[in-house]
């Protein structure tokens, strides 16, 4: 019965994952043989600024987008987990951005960030606050990125909190009420001691996702301006694609998975020993 799902995982996940590691120590351009180079493209990876910069832009775009869209979540899970009209329509709202091609999103962002006819340039000048060159600017190009990043990754949080909150039992709140709680004490003494499992999986799973942002850099910015915006995805897809050196982005594909692991793993070390 599970021979299906067992191949499938081989052939599109297991075999891909070994193969990059075999070619990250080859010089492979893909109109040639791969030629065994051993540990060349990870040293020209170490020493490499822009593959450095990139790191530390994917770190910055991390760090802030991680807590910020799940604060933001949480708050407006709560909210929506209340008895209100059009509860529902609330929620589709919310999660909208979610579901929608991230390309279309950029489209709408590239709108919005336009210094010239922009949304958010001509509301900055109703308060008399000058525009910008947002995604032109090299001081502000990747805080804009950051801004649609923290956007839509509100939607999936949101969901995974309320379900999470749908779980909590009520009587917990009952007997706050009874002892005299204000709505913040039960919020901060309740809510989100039980949310930690569901903290857990949403700051592991954003870590990942934010770490594999590609499509809103390669709409908004194109890496630019003077790789402001590189991310580790980026420069991946041009190594590989735009300069052919499939080798070179084998090895640095294997970088951003010790990334990766390693923050999964001090994630999961600082939760050890917490139910679920």
């Amino acid at each position: 019965m599970v021979t299906p799902s067992i191949l499938h995982i081989g052939l599109w996940t297991a075999l891909p994952v070994i193969a990059t590691f075999v070619l990250s120590f080859t010089n492979y351009n893909v109109f040639d043989a791969p030629r065994w180079i051993g540990f060349e493209n990870y040293i020209e990876v170490w020493n490499d600024p822009t593959f450095r910069k990139a790191t530390w832009n994917t770190v910055v775009y991390t760090f802030w987008t991680v807590p910020v869209s799940m604060a933001i979540a949480v708050v407006i899970a709560v909210m929506l987990n209340q008895k209100m009209r059009f509860q529902t329509w609330y929620r589709a709202a919310f999660f909208l951005p979610q579901v929608t091609a991230t390309v279309a999103i950029a489209m709408v962002w590239l709108w919005i960030f336009n210094p010239q006819q922009g949304l958010l340039n001509a509301a900055l000048s109703v308060v008399g606050i000058p525009g910008k060159s947002w995604l032109a600017d090299p001081d502000w190009a990747l805080w804009a990125v950051i801004l649609v990043g923290v956007w839509q990754g509100i939607g999936m949080k949101m969901l995974i909190y309320i379900a999470a909150l749908q779980n909590i039992d009520e009587s917990l709140y009952e007997a706050a009420s009874i002892d005299g709680a204000s709505s913040i004490r039960k919020f901060f003494s309740i809510t989100l001691p039980m949310l930690k499992p569901a903290t857990f999986f949403v700051f592991v799973i954003s870590v990942i996702g934010a770490f594999q942002v590609f499509d809103q850099v390669y709409v908004l910015t194109d890496g630019g301006p003077a790789n402001a915006t590189t991310m580790m995805t980026y420069e991946v897809y041009r190594s590989a694609f735009q300069n052919f050196r499939m080798g070179m982005a084998s090895a640095q594909s294997v970088f951003l998975f010790a990334f990766l692991l390693v923050m999964t793993l001090a994630s999961r070390r600082l939760t050890r020993g917490e139910d679920g």
